[in-house]
């Protein structure tokens, strides 16, 4: 820790969660918001350019999720703690920020005394988990759905037809159907879109 500002960047797509978050930290003696964006594909250019210590992310941004956007930071910008604020605090999501390399994970619904406090942690090398969620990760366990499966699931939203996914995904269509049916019994569901649904609940798309 040195005697200057942390230095934060700011990832949440709407403009007055955005604005007012910035306005708060902003107000912390020891926090310096440098960059804010809108959207997921803009925050590697953002962090690359003004070295923050720590990037705020929001998890369901346009271009690019706060998760993916993560997994860059840690490729390219190892020295930036990233720390998740989302709206949905599903225990799957967790999961993946954590593999992704992030050392915090709260909820938006806080006080923004212990965002504040939570972003002087992470500095300090600390991971910072939202008690609740915490606990709700542990019991769910870990994600049944291999990538594959998850791949054909998240193609499949926008009501596309088996060969349509096939193609998508340069597949056969009888793979296809046996991804889909392997994640609608893994889900518990009926079938595709409700395991599509499920998935997405849990946190684990």
């Amino acid at each position: 820790m040195t005697d200057r500002p942390i230095r934060v960047l700011l990832a949440e797509d709407q403009g007055m969660m955005r604005g007012a978050l910035a306005l708060l930290l902003g107000m912390e003696d020891d926090i310096e918001v440098v960059a804010q964006v809108a959207a997921g594909d803009a925050i590697l250019d953002a962090a690359l350019a003004h070295r923050p210590d720590v990037a705020l992310l929001d998890i369901e941004l346009p271009g690019r999720s706060g998760l993916d956007a993560a997994a860059d930071l840690r490729a390219r910008v190892p020295d930036c703690r990233v720390l998740i604020l989302t709206t949905f605090g599903r225990p799957g999501y967790l999961r993946r920020a954590m593999e992704a390399g992030a050392t915090g994970f709260l909820v938006k619904d806080g006080p923004v005394e212990e965002l504040a406090a939570a972003i002087r942690r992470v500095l300090a090398g600390e991971t910072v988990v939202d008690p609740a969620l915490a606990t709700a990760a542990l019991s769910a366990g870990p994600n049944p759905l291999t990538s594959r499966e998850s791949d054909t699931l998240k193609a499949s939203a926008d009501g596309a037809t088996v060969a349509d996914i096939a193609a998508r995904l340069h597949l056969s269509e009888s793979t296809v159907r046996n991804y889909l049916s392997s994640a609608i019994g893994k889900t518990g569901t009926r079938n595709r879109m409700e395991a599509l649904r499920e998935a997405r609940s849990q946190g684990w798309l």
